[in-house]
């Protein structure tokens, strides 16, 4: 049985702490917005009580030009408070009708809301107080439990098993992809150092062939037909960019013919690019007429197989 190796003492002391501090993070969050909502339904709880007790609450009327009883305000606000405390509610009443009750300390509950409370003949304006947000955020007991039970699964080594990964990512053998050179106006395979050259109208062609072949993924193209537009059009702008670089200033060539020498070509470089990857060159190699000859009506010269990630062009 193979025993498990633990990692360093420092090292586990780190992943600890880093846990713990993760856990305790996460832990203060959700203490912070749960006292939040609990001072939220305290106000509506508050709100509701004076409500309903204000129909025996000596308040003034406005209607009937009565005064606000303030010794009858005093004595409720000093009793509603005593429950409030009694209770542990985060908020206390510190005004009713603009009578306060100046016995009360209030430099725990900074946050000051306002409401106004109104029924068929009164409308009563109450001023609470509230405790800060933050106040309810503290040490979570919880969360350094929860870190000294999980630490020992990050306790254990896992470099041997990494190093294994990385012997077997090794010995894979490299995967050839075309690298299409317009600079040089070369193809090549981006794994051994062979590099195959193109005159200016293949390579151009080709170029095309490939974008065409992706943007295009089932669309045919027999020899036996004109160069599709789209295509020509593509060739063009290859072409184009062979005069920016520099490599030619004659004018540009008609695609259109001798197309099976320019096919030609191509296969012949793309041999040699591909030689020893023959299952590689597959997704790369425009197809040969079977039987019928190269104008077979059933052949068709597309690259049905390639994607835009089996290729590199340099220089476009």
């Amino acid at each position: 049985m193979i025993k498990p190796k633990f990692k360093s003492p420092a090292c586990i002391t780190l992943n600890w702490a880093l846990l713990f501090l993760c856990l305790q993070t996460i832990a203060l969050i959700g203490q912070y917005f749960s006292f939040k909502a609990d001072i939220h339904e305290a106000q509506d709880k508050v709100e509701r009580r004076i409500s309903l007790d204000s129909a025996f609450l000596d308040v003034g009327n406005e209607t009937l030009n009565t005064p606000v009883n303030q010794h009858a305000i005093y004595s409720y606000l000093d009793r509603l408070n005593s429950e409030l405390i009694k209770e542990g509610y985060p908020i206390l009443v510190s005004h009713i009708q603009e009578i306060s009750i100046q016995s009360q300390d209030f430099t725990q509950y900074p946050n000051v809301t306002s409401t106004l409370l109104i029924n068929a003949e009164q409308r009563i304006v109450v001023e609470m107080r509230s405790k800060s947000s933050w106040s309810g955020v503290g040490f979570s007991f919880i969360a350094l439990l929860c870190s000294l039970l999980l630490l020992p699964v990050f306790s254990i080594a896992t470099k041997k098993r990494k190093k294994v990964s990385a012997v077997e990512e090794e010995s894979l053998p490299p995967t050839p992809k075309l690298i299409i050179n317009l600079k040089d106006k070369t193809l090549s395979n981006g794994v051994d150092d062979k590099v195959v050259a193109l005159q200016n109208k293949p390579l151009c062609f080709y170029t095309a062939l490939v974008k065409f072949c992706i943007e295009y993924p089932n669309q045919p193209l027999p020899p036996h037909k004109d160069v599709p537009h789209e295509l020509m059009i593509l060739a063009n702008k290859s072409f184009g960019r062979l005069i920016e670089l520099g490599h030619t200033k004659r004018k540009r060539p008609d695609f259109n013919a001798n197309l099976d020498k320019t096919l030609s070509e191509i296969r012949a470089a793309l041999d040699e690019v591909f030689a020893g990857f023959t299952e590689e060159k597959e997704i790369y190699y425009p197809p040969r007429a079977q039987g019928e000859g190269s104008r077979s009506k059933q052949h068709s010269y597309a690259l049905p197989s390639i994607k835009d990630d089996d290729i590199e062009i340099i220089g476009s």
